[in-house]
């Protein structure tokens, strides 16, 4: 079974020298690598995908196929709260829950960590240089969530504190006022602990040493942001007249490069091929290094601006080493902002990715530049909704339906029509939270489909759009229609406290506590 769902809704949060962090507005929490001031940008591309609907209940896992699950096996199951012991049992199936107010991507991830072998962030031996605990402010009986664990029972692997883990609790943790039960010695760290997006680079990087992974997400291929001159081992080819250039702007556009917008100072390059100045029909041809798949499929993507001709043309194919394969051309009017794209491709045999840009007809004052370019063994999104001027959108729209905004019409692989509905500033209900509604409305098929519309799954994500897809750290939910309720609506508002409702799971822990005695404690969220 197929379903439709959005894979990511892509926001850029920049800053200065130092770049990319944080960014908390109308509800969404986002987060990069290094404190520094931010900048909200105005575009928002909201991609759309469908997968099958096992990869999307175990895909994060995948990455540790082979190296992991042949150590021990897991049975989840729903109860009614979300926990796990810390490491392998050695009992068999190893259960762990998945509770209600736990169905989202980071909850699943955290209480697998716990199974293989992670403690919590805050109870690591050095906790103490990096948050402190305030005790009276626990409610009564939770206070054993905030136990401090020795050297030997809790290794930090030799990697620093992470006030980004999904391991972390959240400043409101267990609290029984209003005030915070954790304090972290550096303020800016407060509203980023606790957050339920997705694995830090810590994360990834303390379990890939665990368990001897040496080999870093499989499926992962290459990434380039064109910010050193070496530029990724591309290739300027000689079967041109015409060469691609490495810049940081262009005079007619773009005035800065995808990955820093500007924002960082002595970085922030680009490749340009300048159409304004050689003739028409000149070609510049830039070749990546030779890369060798593993899969049968692969997804390029990357980022293009056209400064240049109505007529200039972006050609992108690529060169196996039995022969060539054309790929979609990239072309259209000249826009004054960077655009995502996205190309399937089906390679089996060692190749390269080629951009080719033709200078066409008509007059020319800039010309094509591409940025942030990732290439993974996965399948592209099916659909983008390219949403313009955002900054704008979130200063001036109101809450509710009068602030509603909806995509073109898309159609599933099943042949099912929709359509997206964003409240840039939140619902009636739920004012300053993001809310994204997906509409089925008449389409072309309907009179050949089933109905009501049968065990479709949606995914909505808020993307990290950080240059290295290897490092993005994503907001994710899911829901899944059912054919028997035929009344009311499904939506997803995305809040900026993403750990888990205080108090959530009280009874079980204290149960918990009591059994602590006689074993492991089963940890949650």
């Amino acid at each position: 079974m197929l379903f439709l769902g959005i894979q990511g809704v892509s926001f850029r949060a920049t800053g200065t020298s130092g770049c990319k962090v944080l960014l908390l507005r109308t509800g969404m929490l986002f987060f990069s690598r290094s404190p520094s001031p931010v900048v909200i940008l105005s575009n928002v591309s909201l991609v759309l995908k469908e997968r099958p609907v096992e990869q999307a209940h175990s895909g994060f896992i995948m990455a540790w196929r082979g190296h992991v699950l042949h150590r021990f096996v897991f049975q989840s199951y729903f109860h009614i709260s979300c926990w796990s012991s810390v490491g392998n049992r050695k009992q068999g199936l190893q259960q762990l829950s998945i509770g209600a107010n736990c169905d989202r991507i980071a909850t699943v991830e955290h209480e697998f960590l716990h199974a293989l072998g992670f403690w919590h962030e805050q109870s690591r031996s050095d906790r103490d240089d990096y948050v402190s605990i305030i005790w009276d402010r626990i409610q009564t009986g939770q206070e054993h969530n905030f136990n401090k664990y020795d050297d030997k029972t809790s290794d930090s692997l030799n990697v620093p504190y992470d006030y980004t883990s999904v391991m972390h609790y959240s400043k409101t943790a267990f609290r029984n006022g209003t005030e915070p039960t954790i304090v972290t010695n550096i303020p800016y760290f407060m509203d980023v602990i606790g957050q339920r997006m997705d694995f830090s680079d810590y994360d990834l990087q303390k379990l890939n040493q665990l368990y001897n992974c040496c080999k870093f997400l499989h499926f992962f291929m290459d990434t380039c942001s064109f910010e050193l001159e070496n530029i990724c081992g591309m290739i300027q080819s000689p079967d041109d007249n015409s060469d691609w250039q490495h810049l940081s702007h262009v005079p007619a556009g773009p005035n800065t490069d995808h990955t820093n917008m500007g924002e960082c100072e002595d970085s922030g390059y680009f490749m340009h091929f300048n159409t304004s100045a050689v003739a028409e029909g000149s070609t510049a041809i830039l070749e990546s290094r030779i890369l060798y798949p593993k899969r049968g499929f692969q997804c390029l993507q990357f980022y293009f601006y056209n400064s240049g001709s109505e007529s200039d043309q972006l050609y992108v194919w690529v060169r196996e080493f039995c022969g060539c394969k054309s790929l979609p051309m990239f072309s259209g009017s000249p826009v004054n902002y960077w655009q995502l794209h996205h190309v399937s491709l089906n390679v089996t045999s060692k190749f390269r990715v080629v951009f080719q840009g033709v200078r066409g007809t008509g007059l020319s004052n800039g010309g094509l530049s591409i940025d942030d370019i990732n290439l993974s063994e996965t399948q592209c999104p099916h659909h983008v909704w390219h949403i313009r001027n955002f900054t704008d959108l979130l200063n001036t729209s109101p809450a509710g339906t009068e602030g509603k905004i909806y995509s073109p019409p898309f159609y599933s692989s099943k042949g099912y029509a929709f359509q997206v509905g964003l409240y840039v500033n939140g619902t009636d209900d739920n004012p300053f939270n993001l809310a994204i509604y997906l509409h089925l409305i008449s389409g072309g098929n309907d009179d050949q489909l089933q109905w009501p519309c049968p065990w479709q799954q949606v995914t909505m994500i808020l993307l990290d759009q950080h240059a290295d897809i290897r490092q993005r750290m994503s907001n994710q939910r899911s829901v899944t229609t059912d054919p028997l309720e035929l009344s009311g609506c499904i939506y997803i508002c995305f809040n900026v406290n993403e750990s888990l409702p205080e108090g959530l799971n009280q009874t079980n822990k204290q149960n918990k506590t009591k059994q602590n005695k006689k074993q492991q404690p089963k940890l949650s969220s």
